[in-house]
C-alpha cells in the first residue's frame, strides 16, 4: 500500500483525532518535509504578530488556577510565589503573563526587582465580568490601569488585554475601554492592546483593526477549548495570524488536566508548534522543576520538528 500525503491541515486534524501508529508515522513524515517556523531553543526571540514586542518563545503564565485575586502559586505563600518566577527568569524566560483575577501583580513585582525593566515583558489582563474579583465595581481602564502600574512598579506596561472575552459583540460592549487603551498606547503607557478569548465567537470578532495581541486556548485534545473538534479552532487562529495579530496559545495542557500525562504533553507541544500559526505559548508554572521539566519537553520537540 502507498503511503498517503497530508497536508498541515489534515495531520492536524489526524492528531487531534488521536489517530493509529501508522497514521501518525505517514502525518509526521509529511511535516517533516514543511520547514520549522522555530529553531530548537524553547528561550528563542519571537515577534508578537506586528505588536512590536519580542519576547521568548515560552513565557510563564501566572494564574494557574487564578480567581478573585488568587492562584496556586499565591496560595502557596510569598516565598514559594517570588521563587517560581524568579527562577523563570533565570532560566531564560522573559514573558509574565498576569492578570488583576490572579493576585499576582506585587509577587512578580519583587521576583523581578533586580532585573532590567526593559529585560522581559509583562502581561496583565483587565477583568470587567461580573464575578472573579471582590469588588463589584469596574471603573475606566485608565484608572485600571495606574493601578496596575503601581502594583507592577513599571512606568509601563507591555501588553494589557480584556480578559476571558466570550460574546461576540464584545467589541460593542466595551468599546469605552477599547479607546481607553488606544489612547493609553499612544501615550506609550502601554505597548500593545487586545483580548484572551475563550469562545469561538469571540476569537473570530478578534479579527480587527483594534486587536494588538489575542490569547488562545488550544491544544490537540479539545479540552478547555472554545470547539472539541481543534480544526475548528485552528482556522480561525490561521486568519488571525495572516491579519498580524500577535497570537499566544494558552491551555496547552487543557487548563491541567493531563498535566501529569508525559505522552499528552508531548504531543499537544508539537501540535501547537507546527501549527505555524501561534507565536509563543504560556503555561502556568507552580515550580521551579516544572519549568525545567517542560523546557526539556520542548527541546525535545523543537528538535524532534526541526
Amino acid at each position: 500500500m502507498k503511503n498517503k500525503k497530508f497536508n498541515r491541515r489534515e495531520f492536524m486534524t489526524a492528531l487531534a483525532a488521536g489517530a493509529g501508529t501508522v497514521l501518525l508515522g505517514n502525518a509526521t513524515s509529511v511535516m517533516g518535509q514543511v520547514k520549522p517556523r522555530f529553531s530548537t531553543d524553547p528561550f528563542q526571540t519571537v515577534s508578537l504578530g506586528r505588536s512590536g514586542i519580542k519576547t521568548t518563545l515560552i513565557g510563564m503564565g501566572t494564574g494557574f488556577n487564578g480567581y478573585n485575586r488568587s492562584s496556586n502559586i499565591t496560595r502557596a505563600g510569598k516565598s514559594a510565589a517570588e521563587t517560581v518566577i524568579r527562577y523563570a527568569y533565570e532560566k531564560g524566560i522573559r514573558f509574565f503573563d498576569c492578570a488583576d483575577t490572579y493576585g499576582t501583580h506585587p509577587y512578580t513585582k519583587d521576583a523581578l526587582k533586580d532585573f532590567p525593566r526593559e529585560s522581559y515583558v509583562l502581561g496583565t489582563k483587565i477583568w470587567l465580568g461580573q464575578g472573579g474579583l471582590p469588588e463589584t465595581e469596574r471603573p475606566g481602564a485608565n484608572i485600571t490601569v495606574d493601578r496596575f502600574r503601581k502594583e507592577l512598579n513599571t512606568d509601563y506596561i507591555d501588553l494589557v488585554q480584556i480578559h476571558c472575552m466570550t460574546a461576540p459583540d464584545w467589541k460593542e460592549q466595551y468599546k469605552k475601554h477599547l479607546e481607553i487603551l488606544e489612547n493609553l498606547k499612544a501615550k506609550k503607557v502601554i505597548r500593545a492592546h487586545g483580548v484572551s478569548v475563550h469562545s469561538l465567537e469571540a476569537m473570530e470578532t478578534s479579527i480587527n483593526p483594534w486587536i494588538d495581541v489575542v490569547h488562545v486556548r488550544i491544544n490537540p485534545y479539545g479540552e478547555n477549548m472554545d470547539r472539541k473538534d481543534p480544526s475548528e479552532v485552528t482556522g480561525v487562529i490561521e486568519r488571525l495570524h495572516k491579519s498580524g495579530k500577535g497570537v499566544i496559545g494558552m491551555k496547552l495542557i487543557g487548563g491541567g488536566k493531563f498535566k501529569t500525562d508525559t505522552e499528552k504533553i508531548e504531543k499537544s507541544l508539537k501540535y501547537v508548534l507546527s501549527l505555524g500559526t501561534v507565536d509563543m505559548i504560556i503555561v502556568g508554572f507552580e515550580f521551579p522543576g516544572q519549568i525545567d521539566n517542560y523546557t526539556g519537553k520542548m527541546e525535545k520537540v523543537l528538535c524532534d520538528l526541526n
